[in-house]
C-alpha cells in the first residue's frame, strides 16, 4: 500500500497540529498548576495576615478597656474583642463579612488614645493585610483569566481544582500609620533588589533636585500607577530605568516593606515601598523612558558588592534602604528560589 505525496503531506500536517495542540495543552496545564499553587499560597498568606490583625485588635481592645474612666470605651473594647474572635472563627464563606465588620470597628478607634508602640503595631498589621489581599486578588485574577478561556474549559485543563475567589475588605479611611506630618504626596512604590550572576546588586545614584550636591543610592523602582499591580509597576520601572525587560512572574516576593517620609523637589512625600528580588545575567543598564524629574535626579548606577555598599555608606553617600549590606543575603536567597521569606518591615 502506497501513499501519494499529498497524502503524506496532509498526514504530516495533521500530526504537526496534534503535536502543537498537545504541547500547548501540556504547557497551559503546567501554567495553571503554578497559578493554582500561587493562589493557594497567597490565600495562606492573607489568612495569616488577617489572623495577626485579629490578635492586634484584641490587644487594642485591652488597651482601651477602662470602665472606670469611660464606660463607652469599655463597650467599644468589648465589641472589638468580640468581632476579632468572630473573624478568627469564621469559615471561608463568611470570612469577608466578619473581617469587614472588624475593619469597621477598628476604623472607629481613636488612635491618639493608644501608646505609640500600639499604633505602630496596628499600622503594621493593617498594612500586611492590605499587601496580602492585593497579592491574593492578583493571583486570583491571573488564574481566572486563564481558567475561563474557552479552549482551557473545553479540554478541562484546570482539572478538578475549584475556581479561586477574590477577597474584598474595607480599608481604613485614616491609616493608623499616619505620621502626624502634613505630606504633599502619598504613594505606593514597587522596587527590585536586582542581582547578577556574581551576586552584585544594581544601585542607582541620585539626588534631590533642590540639593544637587548631596547624593544617595537606591534600588531600581518607582511609584505604582493607577490600574497597575505591584509586579507590573516593578518590571515597568526596571525597563524604564535600565532597559531590561523582565517577566512579572519571575519576581520573588515581596520580601520587604518600608515606609519612608522624605522631602523631594520641594514636597514632603510619604512612600510605602514594597521590595521584590530578581536575579538576571549582568548587563549594562541603559535608561529607556525616564521622566523629566528622573532625568534631573538620577545621575548614575553601579553593580555593587556588599563591600561596595559599605564603602558608599562610609563615604557619606547614604544607601537606601538602610543596612542594605546586611539585608542582601536574605534577598539573594529569595532571588535564587532558595528561600520564600514572609514580607517584613525594614528601615
Amino acid at each position: 500500500m502506497t501513499f501519494s505525496a499529498t497524502t503524506v503531506l496532509v498526514l504530516a500536517l495533521i500530526a504537526a497540529v496534534i503535536v502543537a495542540i498537545g504541547l500547548w495543552a501540556y504547557s497551559t496545564a503546567n501554567r495553571l498548576d503554578r497559578l493554582h499553587v500561587r493562589s493557594d499560597q497567597s490565600w495562606q498568606a492573607l489568612d495569616a495576615a488577617l489572623g495577626r490583625r485579629a490578635v492586634v485588635a484584641r490587644s487594642v481592645a485591652m488597651a482601651i478597656a477602662d470602665p472606670a474612666s469611660d464606660p463607652a470605651l469599655a463597650g467599644q473594647a468589648a465589641q472589638l474583642s468580640q468581632l476579632a474572635a468572630r473573624a478568627e472563627r469564621a469559615g471561608r464563606a463568611d470570612r469577608e463579612t466578619a473581617e469587614n465588620q472588624l475593619s469597621g470597628a477598628l476604623s472607629t478607634i481613636d488612635i491618639t488614645q493608644l501608646r505609640p508602640q500600639m499604633v505602630a503595631e496596628l499600622a503594621d498589621a493593617e498594612a500586611r493585610v492590605l499587601i496580602a489581599r492585593r497579592f491574593h486578588n492578583d493571583a486570583v485574577r491571573d488564574t481566572l483569566a486563564l481558567r475561563t478561556r474557552r479552549p482551557v474549559r473545553i479540554l478541562h485543563l484546570g482539572g478538578t481544582a475549584p475556581l479561586p475567589t477574590y477577597f474584598e475588605i474595607t480599608e481604613r479611611a485614616t491609616p493608623a500609620a499616619s505620621t502626624g506630618l502634613s505630606v504633599d504626596t502619598i504613594r505606593t512604590t514597587a522596587r527590585i533588589v536586582l542581582f547578577d550572576e556574581h551576586d552584585r546588586t544594581l544601585l542607582m545614584r541620585g539626588n534631590d533636585p533642590k540639593t544637587p550636591d548631596v547624593s544617595f543610592w537606591f534600588t531600581v523602582g518607582g511609584g505604582v500607577e493607577p490600574g497597575e499591580t505591584l509586579r507590573t509597576a516593578a518590571v515597568r520601572e526596571l525597563y524604564e530605568e535600565t532597559g531590561h525587560q523582565a517577566d512579572p512572574e519571575s519576581l520573588r516576593g515581596p520580601i520587604w516593606r518600608r515606609v519612608a517620609v522624605f522631602p523631594f523637589d520641594g514636597e514632603l512625600i510619604r512612600s510605602e515601598e514594597l521590595f521584590f528580588a530578581l536575579r538576571v545575567r549582568g548587563y549594562e543598564p541603559q535608561a529607556t523612558n525616564l521622566t523629566a524629574i528622573e532625568r534631573r535626579s538620577i545621575t548614575g548606577h553601579q553593580w555593587c558588592t556588599t563591600e561596595d555598599i559599605v564603602r558608599l555608606d562610609s563615604s557619606g553617600e547614604v544607601v537606601y534602604p538602610y543596612n542594605l549590606d546586611e539585608l542582601l543575603p536574605e534577598a539573594a536567597a529569595a532571588a535564587s528560589g532558595i528561600a520564600h521569606p514572609e514580607v517584613r518591615s525594614i528601615r
